[in-house]
């Protein structure tokens, strides 16, 4: 499973706040991390997914030209009814999961897939000051309604397969959050050992619409 995201360093350009066509063209898998959930440590798996918005050009770099504003949002890796993972699967492909379905669903079919995103603008929990784009709702595509062609190359980074140079493309944040996972410090430290089960399960052949 895998999954990857990228910014743009220097100046911070931000999309304005609507409902956009979109297309799914990255996922970065986080990994296992530790966070409090009403003030409770706990372990969970965190995945970054990211949309581009064709529609929407500006010029990040001057040398690369006109390119799409991307967005992402990252969640916890979890099927779980109440989960925001799967809300907004259930949202997207336009009904919920069935019990079976749900056991186990591979987020990388979400990759090059179209969708509607509403955007809007929120000030930063962690820095009043600034403002941050964040994703509200993601829902399928209407009847008819058209997404332009995909511009940024899709890409995955998973550590069943870890690609280095992906990870060194990354922000600094990402690359941090990345190193504090159990998955990053077990392929610096092969003899480390999870503190948790993941609940991986082989069998996931079923193909739910529209992914």
């Amino acid at each position: 499973m895998g999954i990857y995201a990228e910014k743009h360093e220097g100046e911070y350009k931000q999309v304005a706040p609507g409902t956009y066509v979109a297309r799914c063209i990255s996922m970065l898998e986080i990994g296992t991390i530790r966070e409090d959930f009403q003030g409770v440590p706990r372990s969970v798996q965190k995945v970054q997914i990211r949309w581009e918005l064709p529609t929407e050009l500006e010029i990040f770099n001057a040398e690369k030209g006109q390119e799409p504003f991307s967005v992402s949002k990252t969640y916890t890796l979890s099927m779980h009814e109440k989960s925001n993972l799967r809300k907004d699967l259930e949202s997207w492909r336009g009904k919920g999961f069935t019990e079976e379905e749900a056991k186990k669903f591979d987020i990388t079919k979400l990759l090059e897939k179209t969708c509607i995103l509403n955007i809007i603008n929120r000030q930063s929990k962690t820095n009043p000051g600034r403002t941050v784009t964040e994703i509200s709702s993601i829902m399928p595509m209407m009847k008819g309604q058209v997404c332009p062609d995909q511009i940024n190359p899709t890409k995955v980074l998973s550590y069943d397969n870890f690609n280095w140079d992906l990870f060194e493309s990354l922000s600094d944040y990402t690359k941090d959050k990345i190193r504090s996972s159990v998955e990053f410090q077990m392929m610096q430290e092969p003899g480390l050992t999870r503190d948790h089960e993941t609940g991986n399960d082989e069998n996931n052949d079923f193909d739910p619409l529209p992914f």
